[in-house]
């Protein structure tokens, strides 16, 4: 409490990202302002709930009545009170737990309840970004096994832990994906596959922004259970059911930063599948020069950091190492990827062949962990189910059930289509380069925007052949993204 005074809650139409920032007006009277200044924090509290924020003044305007705080959208709605609530304003105590964090940062080894702490602060947004940054960097520079261990617990049993009443429940993971077409087939041989995935970070279309190009994704966690108990699946956001919700918090923040270890990337995805109440795991790693794993000595190392983690989390995993030096499909970007997989699923003439081996063969090795199935019948199994049209009708039932998209996704209505500049063959293509190109186009903000691809690699091309087309709803995106392929297209053309 600060002198007994109170305030009352404003919700601000602002969006402030992963911090809570709160607001308070220049005119106030109750709480000066310039009192607050020398604290990085407050701490808001109606008694019953308190919330961490950073604080900022409006100095201008009317937008707030003196006697109110003003919260933005995210610290609203983690606060969980009504407008009108009364609260008190007061420095916040640093977290306790930051003391681990510059150990860790002077390279000591912290125990299981010290990262634990550190989880717990991040989950609760006590961490502004300088301190989470702070982590992530001790964390990055050394962690030894039992830590990497004691971490993914700590990540998986900071938020929701899901239970399902099934001996078996599967799940996939890849970098860089395939699951909406894995996830039916395996709902429609009778396997669970309560599948939560992210929205996009630095990619051009995560699977759940693809996914709300066909269906509801926000779905909460009695919706999440209704539809795998009517489906044997679901396609759903998985930070709206907040599985391993520090993990948010961190890839919030390493990724700008560049900071993506094997650790940290193992430690994020296990702890959400063990959030998700997984058994069984299918881990694709694409390998490819310009792919997240670059070469076979980096996939071998991950996936005995897999293994390692999943014998240990009693969490049965399989590693599947792919060609990554090339897109999966002919679609970069959420609506156009949402064609090609409707297309291989309603067996089109036209649908990316690629897409559809790749997909057989990871749903195959899924399926390969019923007992029933017999030993190496999963992809047989699998071309079965997708053949016959069962794996649509899953699709379709996981579709209804979700729900509609919370609006229609159309093709960008801006084209232009980047050519090659000589004759010769497709030597190589930029993955990365094509997925800012799609970025820049506005992607997967704009879900119709995005490129699809007219070439692969070992084609023929000649000069001004088109390679791909771009698309975009903006015009300022449409040229941002043109200019840019203009000066790197993202295809290597070799002799011919």
């Amino acid at each position: 409490m600060t002198g007994g005074a109170l305030l009352r809650v404003r919700r601000l139409p602002l969006d402030t990202g992963r911090e809570n920032v709160a607001f308070l007006s220049a005119r106030c009277q109750a709480l000066r302002p310039e009192v607050f200044r020398g604290f990085s924090r407050v701490a808001i509290s109606d008694g019953a709930a308190t919330l961490i924020a950073s604080l900022a003044t409006m100095d201008h305007g009317d937008i707030l009545e003196p006697d109110e705080l003003g919260l933005g959208e995210p610290a609203f709605r983690r606060f969980g009170r009504p407008e009108g609530a009364q609260v008190s304003l007061a420095p916040a105590v640093p977290p306790e737990s930051l003391d681990a964090v510059r150990r860790k940062i002077a390279g000591q080894t912290l125990r299981p309840d010290e990262l634990g702490a550190i989880i717990g602060d991040l989950a609760a947004y006590r961490y502004s970004d300088i301190e989470v940054t702070a982590f992530l960097v001790g964390a990055a520079g050394f962690l030894s096994s039992e830590e990497l261990l004691s971490l993914t617990r700590a990540m998986a049993d900071a938020g929701t832990r899901l239970h399902w009443e099934r001996l078996m429940v599967v799940d996939k993971h890849c970098i860089g994906g395939t699951s909406m077409i894995v996830v039916p087939i395996v709902a429609a041989h009778g396997l669970v596959m309560p599948k939560t995935s992210s929205r996009a970070i630095t990619s051009p279309a995560g699977t759940a922004d693809t996914m709300e190009v066909l269906a509801r994704v926000d779905l909460d966690i009695g919706d999440m259970r209704r539809v795998v108990e009517t489906c044997n699946a679901c396609l759903v956001w998985g930070g709206h059911v907040r599985l391993s919700p520090a993990d948010d918090v961190l890839i919030g923040v390493e990724r700008p930063l560049g900071i993506d270890t094997r650790e940290l990337m193992v430690a994020s995805i296990l702890s959400k599948k063990l959030a998700a109440g997984s058994t069984h795991l299918l881990i694709d790693i694409p390998v490819g020069p310009h792919a997240k794993v670059r070469d076979g000595h980096d996939a071998m190392r991950l996936r005995k950091l897999f293994e390692f983690l999943g014998d240990r989390l009693n969490l049965a995993i399989d590693v599947a190492v792919t060609d990554g030096r090339q897109p999966i499909g002919r679609g970069i970007g959420p609506v156009l990827e949402a064609r090609d997989v409707m297309a291989v699923l309603a067996r089109a003439p036209d649908a990316p062949a690629d897409l559809r081996e790749k997909s057989l063969r990871l749903a195959g090795r899924v399926l390969e962990n019923d007992p029933m199935l017999r030993g190496g019948a999963g992809y047989a199994r699998a071309a079965e189910l997708l053949d016959s049209g069962a794996a649509m009708a899953a699709m379709q039932r996981i579709i209804d059930a979700q729900g509609p998209p919370p609006a229609q996704a159309t093709l960008g209505r801006l084209t232009r289509e980047v050519v090659a500049p000589h004759e010769g063959v497709v030597a190589g293509i930029d993955n990365l380069r094509l997925n800012r190109l799609a970025r820049l186009a506005g992607a997967p903000v704009a879900k119709g925007a995005g490129i699809e691809l007219f070439r692969r690699i070992g084609d023929r091309v000649a000069r001004g052949e088109p390679l791909y087309r771009l698309y975009a709803s903006e015009p300022f995106e449409f040229e941002f993204a043109g200019a840019a392929a203009e000066r790197d297209n993202g295809y290597e053309i070799g002799a011919a």
